[in-house]
């Protein structure tokens, strides 16, 4: 029996229940919240639902708690129910009714944690989007790393998903990286306002030797040489250091393109056609304090060129036209304006707000016995994703970047994710997957297959926990795709890491010596087949290898 199994149960016999005492029955919700007790002596799961209840009812909650703990306990699947406090119910499952959820697992296998609440959704996805003047820094690499995570999670959960990577090849920065790579092709020292690092430097050859007579052009004709061709070798590193990094788009658009289309020039002729833009100061301004923005934003500029939210508005529209009902934002800690920037000019175009969703990262530092890295090699002062792949390798770098809440910055300890230890949190889980392959490899040598007929003989507390612990994977990806946090899939699978190593410790799987195999071991190996392919799927969601072998 899954939580959500029990959820579904305790709200019919709480009905029941309030039907019979002459109650509204109306009142009782479809699912009953129910929640790990954080002491084993406190029953398997826990329900408040007598407190919720109690007062809209007119009944006290410790009388309706007792009321409901009788009727639980009745309840198939349920071997007690015990009133605790003001009015929760402590709950006790039967051993047959837990234990299902290993059969559940082996029969589902790769699809067990999947559902399809989000089935219909038609998701845009985009993250990472760095300007094309560099090498991907570490901000980048956390949401190149989560945003494939949220991607895969949404996915799992019935949505449509596609990952769209947007380059920022239109304005300022373009113009300083050409000028960067001409004054670095002809020996010169950067420009004041330039990009410096050795990666600078290696992309000016490369568009001397793709195009030999660069330097000879006229001069306007040598910068717009620079311009394109080193852009477009930015963008093949990029897009090479992320497939690397385990971390692949659907789609790439760039900024350019939403004026080079035309589609910058309809929406702000659809603006003015519809009073949304003003003009001011010789500016065209976005009434956008009219939808919840906290100013009104400049779109064209009294020079008469477009500012950086004239492509944004333009791009929301190019994402809807295309068919997104959800478009998800991933950006920096730097862009938390562009919540209500963003959702503001979906507004002025006519639309609902709310398709747009704005997320927004902190930083990410690097540390070593607690003092800041700097370990680039190719950009100067920036450390890369590259830098970080090549110091903990792909799974070490997305599992440490994945595993906390993007609303907190992290510091990520190098020594620490270069230790093959269980203080190392990728470490400790992929172990467990791998002691899980060996054991799996060692009953076989023995003639032991896993065996369904007697999971009922699972009764050990240790057992239990580890049970139970399977039985939330299902409910944690469902919530990580609804409030967008992938980090808890790794941080639950922390979790059944520790409570298969404690069980191991407590339950022997194997036979020993000349010990005789009995129904007990095959359906201990059950339990370790189901947890072995629980944590492949978790760490398959956040992209992460599940090894059979350390």
């Amino acid at each position: 029996m899954t939580p959500a199994d029990l959820a579904a149960l305790l709200a019919a016999v709480t009905s029941t229940v309030v039907r019979d005492h002459g109650l509204d029955e109306t009142l009782v919700p479809d699912s009953v919240g129910v929640e790990r007790p954080r002491h084993a002596d406190h029953g398997d799961y826990s329900t408040n639902i007598a407190l919720q209840l109690g007062k809209r009812l007119g009944v006290s909650p410790r009388e309706l708690a007792g009321w409901l703990a009788e009727a639980y306990a009745g309840a198939d699947g349920i071997a007690k129910a015990e009133v605790a406090g003001p009015g929760f119910v402590n709950l006790w499952l039967a051993a047959a009714a837990q234990n299902t959820v290993i059969a559940t697992v082996v029969e589902q296998g790769a699809e067990y944690g999947r559902g399809d609440e989000l089935g219909g959704s038609v998701i845009n996805l985009e993250f990472v989007s760095a300007n094309p003047t560099g090498p991907i820094h570490l901000g980048g690499t956390r949401w190149a790393a989560v945003g494939d995570a949220l991607g895969r999670v949404l996915g799992a959960r019935g949505a449509a998903v596609t990952r769209e990577y947007y380059f920022n090849d239109h304005g300022t920065q373009i113009d300083r990286f050409a000028r960067s790579l001409e004054a670095a092709a002809q020996g010169g020292p950067t420009p004041e306002d330039g990009y410096a690092g050795a990666y600078i430097g290696d992309i000016a050859a490369a568009v001397v030797q793709q195009v030999p007579g660069v330097l000879e052009q006229p001069d306007d004709e040598r910068v717009e040489t620079f311009r394109s061709v080193g852009v477009e070798l930015m963008f093949a590193h990029i897009k090479e250091s992320l497939h690397e990094f385990g971390t692949d788009f659907d789609v790439f658009t760039h900024e350019d393109s939403m004026f080079t289309s035309g589609l910058v020039d309809e929406c702000i002729a659809e603006l003015k056609a519809n009073d949304k833009l003003y003009e001011k100061d010789g500016a065209w301004w976005l009434r956008s304090t009219e939808f919840g923005d906290d100013k009104d934003r400049v779109v064209i500029k009294s020079d008469g060129n477009a500012a950086y939210i004239a492509g944004d508005i333009a791009y929301i529209r190019d994402k809807r036209n295309r068919g997104f009902s959800l478009c998800i934002y991933m950006l920096g800690a730097d862009h938390h304006g562009y919540i209500s920037r963003l959702k503001a000019a979906a507004a002025a175009l006519g639309d609902d707000p709310d398709v747009v969703e704005v997320l927004i990262g902190q930083m990410v530092n690097l540390v070593r016995d607690g003092k800041p890295v700097r370990m680039s090699k190719r950009a100067g002062t920036v450390i890369t994703l590259d830098d970080l792949v090549e110091a903990v390798g792909v799974d070490g770098a997305r599992y440490s970047l994945i595993r906390s809440s993007v609303d907190v910055n992290i510091d990520i300890d190098l020594d620490l994710l270069t230790k093959q230890s269980n203080e190392n949190p990728v470490y400790y889980v992929q172990y467990a997957h791998a002691r899980l392959s060996a054991l799996s490899r060692n009953a076989a040598d023995l003639g032991l297959q896993p065996d369904l007929a007697n999971i009922d003989l699972l009764v050990d507390p240790a057992e239990g926990e580890l049970i139970r612990t399977i039985g939330d994977f299902d409910e944690v990806v469902a919530t990580a795709a609804s409030l967008r946090e992938p980090h808890r899939v790794c941080r639950y699978l922390e979790s059944l890491a520790g409570a298969y190593h404690r069980f191991y410790a407590r339950c022997r799987v194997l036979p020993q010596g000349d010990e005789e195999p009995a129904d007990i071991h095959r359906a201990r190996l059950a339990l370790c087949a189901a947890t072995r392919q629980v944590l492949a799927n978790g760490l398959d969601l956040v992209g992460v290898s599940a090894p059979e072998r350390m």
